[in-house]
């Protein structure tokens, strides 16, 4: 049987995930799109944050890897995202690419969660064996369709916004 206990820092981590995630997806379907400026927005970022600051204090792999590539291209993506939001950076574009910066930190947060869901459930035998099991890349391919798909349709829906 397998182990499924979470350090500390893992419970930190997996609540303030699971915060940002449910912030962000009602964001996403109140709003279209995530801002810094509603409180949802905040708490989304904030909670993004904190939950990338704290995947780099995590090494279930013992060493650095893939999913603390993630955790570091979230915190850039907000830190980019928030400035972008500010200031306006790309002209006419700006508002395409904070959307972008915002809305990629949702596809950075789903593909560790997959991972850690699909290699640690069910605990006597998890649906993915390995980081390379079968399953596990073809869920990171239509996490990344899904994303592909409500990004063109941000997109779409930020051209007929004034």
């Amino acid at each position: 049987m397998m182990n499924i206990a979470l350090s500390l820092t893992g419970i930190f981590h997996t609540i303030f995930g699971i915060a940002a995630l449910i912030s962000g997806f009602l964001l996403l379907w109140k709003n279209k799109q995530i801002s810094y400026g509603p409180f949802a927005g905040k708490i989304y970022l904030i909670t993004t944050i904190i939950t990338a600051a704290s995947s780099l204090a995590i090494f279930k792999h013992g060493t650095f890897h893939v999913a603390h590539l993630l955790g570091v291209f979230t915190l850039l993506a907000v830190l980019v995202g928030v400035v972008t939001e500010k200031m306006i950076i790309f002209k006419s574009w700006n508002k395409y690419a904070v959307n972008l910066f915002y809305s990629s930190t949702i596809l950075f947060h789903l593909l560790p969660t997959a991972t850690e869901i699909l290699t640690r459930f069910p605990p006597d035998s998890p649906i993915a064996n390995s980081l390379k099991d079968p399953l596990l890349l073809k869920t990171f391919v239509g996490i990344f369709l899904v994303f592909l798909i409500m990004l063109i349709w941000q997109m779409k829906w930020l051209k007929g916004q004034k």
